[in-house]
């Protein structure tokens, strides 16, 4: 197994916070790709992979339609998608995902929360060429070779397919999005769900204190109701 099972199966022990900010998080998901694409998701793509997204966490249908209704209103307002960049104590580097209606605020809350753990937010640029961004998708496994499935998503960018206990993943480079998302529809096999990953190209090593440093300066970025996902390069 490749790098991409490796980080999926640690980050999978750990973490996608509690329900209701699973809740949040695709709630700023679809007034994003409303915005862009419109209300219909036959029509809108990320749109109708965030409404995936919502199923596979088991967001009701009610909660779902109310949010595409909200996000075409006129007054509503948009969110804008910002990354933020620094170190956390003991040089482990730190990425951080927001979408926010208020930039100035999103960024002072992130700078205090890397002051108060002897950390630094740095500048544009400074640790994301640490990560690789990939895009992801999942299948049923049932009546799919996954050996063959990779055989043929290799031509539409695939890096990665491996099964676990919820499914097949297909994990592929960022930009090969779209062509692997049309090519599951046209073959009509079913995405339970799919999204983007920042995946660390070298992993650091920490003892228990220090990795306890970390976890408290991830805590604070995390319960932020800006952030949407942090990345790091603590190994788990």
């Amino acid at each position: 197994m490749g790098r991409a099972f490796e980080f999926r199966k640690a980050r999978k022990m750990k973490r996608w916070a509690a329900m209701s900010k699973a809740f949040t998080r695709i709630g700023k998901d679809i007034v994003m790709a409303v915005k862009e694409g419109g209300p219909d998701p036959d029509a809108n793509s990320r749109l109708r992979a965030v409404i995936q997204n919502a199923k596979a966490v088991n967001m009701p249908k009610d909660n779902i339609e109310r949010a595409i209704k909200r996000a075409s209103d006129k007054s509503q307002g948009d969110y804008k998608e910002v990354l933020f960049e620094g170190y956390g104590p003991h040089g482990i580097a730190v990425l951080i995902e927001t979408a926010t209606d208020n930039n100035t605020r999103t960024v002072a809350n992130v700078r205090s929360y890397f002051n108060k753990c002897d950390g630094s937010l740095g500048t544009s640029g400074s640790v994301e060429f640490m990560f690789d961004h990939t895009c992801n998708f999942r299948i049923p496994a049932e009546g799919i070779d996954p050996e063959e499935l990779e055989l043929d998503m290799i031509d539409f960018g695939a890096e990665e397919v491996f099964v676990d206990e919820d499914g097949i993943l297909i994990y592929a480079p960022f930009e090969s999005f779209g062509g692997i998302q049309k090519e599951l529809e046209s073959r009509e096999i079913e995405i339970l769900s799919s999204g983007f990953e920042r995946i660390p190209q070298v992993t650091k090593a920490l003892n228990e204190e220090q990795m306890a440093d970390i976890e408290k300066l991830l805590e604070l970025i995390e319960e932020d109701d800006d952030v949407q996902n942090v990345y790091h390069t603590m190994q788990e």
